[in-house]
């Protein structure tokens, strides 16, 4: 399998962030919230802190194909905000846990089918 800096440009790979606050002050605003938190996971974003999800694209392409799923399944209230950066941009992140710095998460690995 080709090594990341063989495959894509740190320009051409983008991150795409869901973050969110919805309510959940009732049963069926929690089970909204169940149904948006599951639809990310379902679509391959991954947590990264509490109401701050992220998946990897190939493309900006790519990345408006998720833009166009997750606003078809956006809830009626709360709070949504969508962001792209590229790999670039994403890897420049300075992740601490505790005053511990760690490396930020890497892209996944890219299957390439002739």
């Amino acid at each position: 399998m080709p090594r990341r800096d063989q495959t894509l440009s740190g320009y051409q790979g983008m991150w795409l962030f869901a973050m969110f606050d919805l309510p959940t002050d009732t049963k069926k605003a929690r089970r909204v919230y169940t149904r948006f938190r599951k639809n990310l996971l379902r679509e391959g974003f991954t947590m990264m802190q509490y109401s701050v999800y992220a998946r990897y694209c190939a493309s900006e392409e790519a990345t408006e194909a998720f833009r166009r799923r997750l606003r078809k399944e956006m809830p009626a209230d709360g709070h949504v905000r969508l962001l792209a950066v590229t790999d670039r941009q994403f890897g420049k992140m300075e992740v601490y846990l505790g005053k511990s710095r760690h490396p930020a998460e890497q892209p996944p690995d890219q299957l390439l089918l002739f």
